[in-house]
């Protein structure tokens, strides 16, 4: 399939369109933002030469250790809803790479904390550096006032299908 094909797609809107111009426009830049952040969190990911699932996986152990929350094997199995022997791999592959640590747990004997290292926080950092300092260069550029704008129409957006997924 020739490939504007393929970026037009990525862009339509299921939706009947806005009613002005402006709006198409931000709706627009809106889709657009969605595809190119898709195309980053790939990027990224690929830069970081791990699998999508132990991509994943490192993600969610280093925000879970930034929250102060201790996270083991079953964890992983819920986030990634994949099966027991599934995350064992994982967790066998990204130990074996020096990005992360099996810990007893303090608690239960039984059980194990996974520990993300330093070699794996930079890791994700350092791949995700040029998204967020592209981001912020943009936004730092923009009126405090169309900022704000911006934030309000963003965050209405976000919390609008928040909700409707939880519902």
């Amino acid at each position: 399939m020739p490939r504007n094909v393929v970026r037009r797609e990525a862009r339509h809107l299921y939706a009947a369109a806005p009613g002005c111009d402006e709006a198409r426009d931000a709706v627009d830049a809106l889709l657009r933002l969605q595809k190119a952040e898709e195309g980053e969190l790939e990027r990224v990911r690929a830069a970081s030469g791990l699998s999508t699932n132990e991509f994943h996986a490192i993600r969610y152990l280093l925000q879970a250790q930034r929250d102060g929350r201790d996270t083991g094997p079953k964890d992983l199995v819920v986030m990634l809803a994949i099966s027991n022997a599934s995350v064992t791999n994982i967790i066998d592959r990204l130990e074996l790479l020096g990005l992360l640590e099996r810990r007893a747990h303090p608690g239960d004997r039984r059980a194990q904390l996974l520990v993300p290292t330093r070699t794996a926080a930079l890791r994700i950092e350092n791949a995700f550096r040029a998204f967020h300092e592209t981001v912020v260069a943009v936004v730092d550029r923009l009126d405090p006032a169309d900022a704000a704008v911006v934030a309000r129409v963003l965050h209405e957006v976000s919390e609008k299908l928040e909700r409707e997924r939880a519902e």
